[in-house]
């Protein structure tokens, strides 16, 4: 039976990834200074405004002002009200609240005689997730993969000057039919592009079709059915901040796994891996890739809960949606026997402490080269369970 799911991406460009990039950006430079330093970060853009706010402690000093400015010009931001050069910046950072420093820094499990992995406590209650499926060589679902790589594709065509007329705000999104659980077509691609006020849409239609869909999507997932719609709006010269404000950790969708599975609420962009928000996606990720690659499931969905304050999480969760060799509870215990998931450990074990958020900013935080969750490295050692089907 057919069934269709899209998801949709966005180009850094997008007046909320402007925000998610500088938060990360003032991560990695805190980051750089002093390993160990605490940011939760947010920005609020809007016209000719940025409004950067949060909470850090650190022995650092960052130029908060400068690396924002230095962001917003990278992007491609150097014209209108917006432009790096010319728009507004209030900044108001302060440090972490002591309430929250006092259960970060010293956990139940460490009052009461725990080891060095219990040292630090989660930075607040929540559930995350992780997600892992054969659709794809990143083992990600096929319909956000596609959209990412689209939205990348927009952003590569413009600063290399193949299509001079664009600008930095752009979205994507991808409609991939199903029979069963498998992918079988891409049934409708969107691609919205800001552009400059001179240039024809036919002449957008003609080339994203060309130089961005036909250099991303793969042939044989097209066909004559294929609908695409290339700014359907008709005209987007008006984009970015100017024409649409953009707030930190507004696409949290986008950053994972475009809807395939639940998303616990907590966004990434701006906060540093004692925030379980980040840390423990990023583990449950991890998780959920390595047990796939290892063959102990098609599919598998991952759900961790802390409390605030505690190192241990309260709940492990397993759907493996029918596909495991295993019950989904056996999975959910294999996962508690091989994983050690307090934040002490996941920071250790995944070297979160370090500057490499930034890149994550944008295109999504799952499916990317060069990233520690997403290295297979464990596949071996949970290959010992295959015996014992």
């Amino acid at each position: 039976m057919s069934r269709f799911f899209t998801s949709e991406s966005v180009t850094e460009g997008h007046p909320d990834k402007v925000c998610d990039m500088i938060a990360d950006s003032i991560l990695d430079e805190l980051l750089c200074a002093d390993k160990n330093a605490r940011s939760a970060v947010e920005c609020c853009a809007a016209y000719n405004t940025l409004f950067m706010t949060g909470e850090v402690t650190a022995n650092a000093k960052v130029n908060y002002e400068k690396t924002a400015r230095e962001v917003i010009h990278k992007i491609g931001y150097d014209f209108g009200g917006f432009a790096y050069d010319k728009c507004r910046i209030i900044e108001l950072i302060h440090g972490q609240s002591a309430d929250i420093a006092l259960g970060v820094d010293n956990s139940k499990e460490k009052k009461e005689g725990g080891g060095e992995n219990d040292l630090l406590g989660a930075g607040d209650q929540g559930m995350m997730f992780g997600y892992a499926c054969r659709e794809t060589q990143e083992l990600m679902p096929l319909p956000i993969m596609l959209a990412h790589k689209l939205a990348e594709k927009l952003t590569e065509v413009r600063k290399k000057g193949k299509l001079k007329y664009l600008r930095p705000d752009g979205k994507t999104q991808v409609t991939v039919e199903y029979d069963g659980r498998k992918p079988v077509r891409v049934d409708t691609i969107v691609v919205s592009t800001q552009h400059t006020e001179e240039v024809a849409q036919e002449k957008i239609a003609e080339d994203i079709k060309k130089y961005v869909i036909g250099a991303v999507v793969p042939k044989n997932l097209l066909d004559d059915n294929t609908k695409y719609y290339i700014n359907p709006t008709g005209k987007f010269v008006i984009g970015g901040p100017e024409g649409d404000s953009g707030l930190t950790g507004r696409k949290i969708v986008v950053d994972t796994y475009g809807g395939r599975c639940p998303h616990g609420g907590g966004s990434f962009s701006g906060k540093d891996p004692t925030k379980v928000d980040r840390s423990a996606t990023y583990m449950a990720r991890y998780i959920c890739k390595n047990m796939v690659a290892a063959g102990l499931a098609e599919e598998m969905e991952l759900q961790v809960a802390y409390a605030i304050g505690v190192a241990h999480p309260v709940s492990v969760f397993v759907d493996s949606f029918g596909t495991g060799l295993f019950s989904d509870e056996f999975l959910a215990e294999i996962v508690k026997h091989e994983f050690d998931l307090r934040p002490s450990a996941i920071i250790s074990e995944l070297g979160l402490r370090r500057p490499i958020y930034a890149q994550t900013a944008a295109y999504g935080h799952f499916g990317r080269k060069n990233l520690p969750w997403e290295q297979t490295d464990r596949v071996k050692a949970l290959k010992k369970y295959l015996k014992e089907v």
